[in-house]
C-alpha cells in the first residue's frame, strides 16, 4: 500500500506495477519510483509541438477562454498556471484584451507571479502532472481573491473506460489522474463553495473568505 499524494490516505494497486488507487479520494497515481526527474519532464515537455495560432488547439481550449469572456471583465486579474511553452489560452484572452499572466515552473518561472491574487486561474492538461497535488491544490487556493474561479481541464477517468487501453495513462508525465468523486473531495477538502464537471472541464467557485 501508498499512501495517496492528495489526501494522504492508503492505496491499492490499480494496474500493473504503474498506478494505484486511493481508497478515499478515489485518485490513481505512479508511486514514486515510476516518477521522471526534473531533466527528462522538462524534456518530455519541451518536445510538445503545440502552436498557440493552430485553430485546433485554440478550439480544444475554448471551454475555459469562452467561460473567461463571459463571466469576467477585461479588467479582472487572470493567470493561466502551467501555461507550457506557447498558451492558446493567453493568446485569445490578450487578444480579447484581457489581463492575463502566464506561469510555468518549466518555461515562466516568475515567483512574484505565485505571490498575488487573481479574479480567475486556468489550468488547462495541468493537474494531471502535479508530483504532490495536495501542495499544489493548496497553492492554487491561495492565489484566488473571493468569488474567484479556478478552470481546470484533464482528463477525468470513469469506470467504464477500460484502463488498459485508455490513451492518457500513456503519457509518463501524468501521474495523478481524477475521478468525479476526486473531485468533490477536493471542493470538500479546500472548502470551495461550488463545483460543476462538463466532460474534461471542471469550475471551482472560491467562496467569501
Amino acid at each position: 500500500m501508498l499512501i495517496c499524494p492528495l489526501c494522504k490516505d492508503i492505496s491499492t494497486p490499480f494496474y500493473k506495477d504503474e498506478f494505484y488507487e486511493c481508497v478515499c479520494c478515489g485518485g490513481i497515481f505512479r508511486p514514486k519510483e515510476k516518477l521522471l526527474d526534473n531533466e527528462k519532464e522538462k524534456q518530455r515537455y519541451e518536445s510538445h509541438t503545440n502552436n498557440s495560432d493552430d485553430l485546433g488547439y485554440q478550439n480544444f481550449v475554448s471551454p475555459i477562454t469562452n467561460a473567461v469572456l463571459k463571466e469576467y471583465k477585461k479588467d479582472n486579474l487572470g493567470l493561466d498556471f502551467g501555461c507550457g511553452k506557447d498558451s492558446p489560452i493567453v493568446k485569445i484572452l490578450r487578444a480579447n484584451d484581457y489581463k492575463i499572466f502566464e506561469y510555468d515552473p518549466y518555461f515562466f518561472d516568475d515567483k512574484n507571479l505565485i505571490e498575488q491574487k487573481y479574479d480567475y486561474i486556468a489550468c488547462c492538461e495541468v493537474i494531471e502532472h502535479f508530483y504532490n497535488p495536495k501542495k499544489e491544490f493548496e497553492l492554487l487556493k491561495s492565489l484566488l481573491k473571493e468569488n474567484a474561479t479556478l478552470y481546470l481541464m484533464t482528463g477525468i477517468y470513469k469506470d467504464s473506460i477500460d484502463f488498459s487501453k485508455w490513451w492518457y495513462k500513456n503519457d509518463l508525465t501524468h501521474v495523478f489522474i481524477y475521478r468525479e468523486k476526486t473531485f468533490e473531495w477536493i471542493k470538500k477538502e479546500f472548502g470551495f463553495e461550488n463545483m460543476s464537471i462538463e466532460k474534461n472541464f471542471i469550475k471551482f467557485k472560491k467562496a467569501e473568505d
